[in-house]
């Protein structure tokens, strides 16, 4: 599927009535950079960068969990980072906010619902279509120096960046081969052009929104990610800390993580930060 690429991203498009609180009040857009977690990290420098996000045509280095690399021709995705200087979310609840609000923004493409895989992917039909990583920022106290800008979720500091790679223009032979059974983008899964800078101001808007819900009432955004869920009430397999564990999952908790029914008996809580999703053999 061959998609005109003509949803250039303009900050100016991207903030012009964009109704939201905290996010977006400042855009920036690169044509191309490494990642624009680095480039967040450097503004997350100075606490007045709260709610800066940080937009890329392309990334020489993108990334995500464990190492992953993030793969995306020039202007064929979303990919943004948004600043988090005064988040007072555990990296848990953090977690799962993403999440919903990543899926919430995407809402229905195709007739079908974006869905949740626990801890960081969106799903529609089985596919991968979004990413979220996190990564924080811990400061010293009594000062703005960044103690490490790559340090993983689970952290003592309240310094984020969110990290968001949304597959737009895609079509199946413009990703890695082993990537095509298992990737999808907008433009496949709704037989349509998506436009980008639409998309980014839902995006912003959603994220806005579920960060005001978390900090207000954790329960409503816990209850949102089991609705969206592809995992609640499914066998899973994960491994933590290097070991591997398999059970029922049962739910999840906001401090703690994803809550299995182990198959060797007991119940266990895993969180995100040393958790990775294995396939079912």
């Amino acid at each position: 599927m061959a998609c005109p690429k003509t949803d250039q991203l303009d900050p100016d498009k991207i903030k012009g009535n964009l109704k939201t609180n905290r996010i977006g009040k400042k855009v920036l857009v690169y044509n191309r950079t490494s990642s624009t977690n680095d480039i967040a990290a450097e503004y997350a420098k100075n606490k007045k960068n709260d709610g800066l996000v940080v937009f890329a045509e392309e990334q020489t280095a993108g990334r995500g969990r464990a190492g992953a690399k993030w793969h995306s021709e020039p202007a064929d995705s979303i990919l943004c980072s948004i600043v988090l200087t005064d988040c007072k979310l555990n990296p848990e609840l953090l977690s799962l906010t993403c999440a919903v609000a990543v899926a919430d923004g995407l809402g229905k493409i195709g007739g079908t619902e974006a869905k949740i895989k626990w801890p960081n992917d969106i799903i529609l039909n089985g596919e991968k279509i979004a990413g979220i990583m996190l990564e924080s920022t811990p400061r010293f106290r009594g000062g703005d120096n960044i103690i490490s800008a790559k340090a993983g979720i689970g952290n003592d500091g309240n310094t984020y960046i969110i990290g968001i790679g949304i597959n737009c223009h895609q079509s199946k032979d413009s990703f890695p081969e082993e990537l095509q059974p298992i990737a999808t983008s907008i433009d496949i899964e709704s037989h349509a052009t998506v436009d980008r800078i639409s998309l980014s101001k839902r995006l912003l808007i959603s994220v806005d929104h579920w960060l005001e819900v978390a900090e207000q009432n954790s329960k409503k955004v816990t209850d949102q990610w089991r609705k969206l869920s592809i995992q609640l009430n499914h066998r899973v397999k994960l491994i933590y800390n290097g070991r591997e564990f398999a059970g029922n999952c049962i739910g999840i908790d906001p401090e703690k993580g994803l809550i299995l029914q182990l198959d060797t008996g007991g119940v266990r809580m895993f969180d995100a930060a040393h958790t990775t999703i294995t396939k079912q053999k």
